[in-house]
């Protein structure tokens, strides 16, 4: 059940020019009912806070550390490497 005192009232106008506005209603956990002509039209409704998590991030450094460990490449051996690419890019 939605209680009656977070619902806020906005109109179609109100969600098209002001969005971030009407928005803001809604990451504060607020309901806002749209209405058109006067009449209550639609309600949009926060998602629950379980699905609003944020998915996690690959820990890259770590990553980079398994592979490469502490190694630390000259200027000439990262030329080195990239020509290797481009050799294998064209052919």
């Amino acid at each position: 059940m939605i209680d009656i005192s977070l619902i806020e009232t906005a109109t179609v106008a109100d969600l098209r020019n002001h969005f971030r506005r009407v928005s803001a209603w809604i990451d504060d956990g607020r309901s806002v009912e749209i209405t058109r002509r006067g009449r209550p039209f639609a309600r949009l409704t926060p998602v629950a806070e379980a699905s609003k998590r944020k998915l996690d991030q690959p820990d890259f450094k770590a990553q980079r550390q398994e592979i490469w460990g502490d190694r630390v490449f000259s200027a000439g051996a990262v030329e080195a490497m990239e020509a290797f690419e481009r050799e294998g890019d064209e052919g």
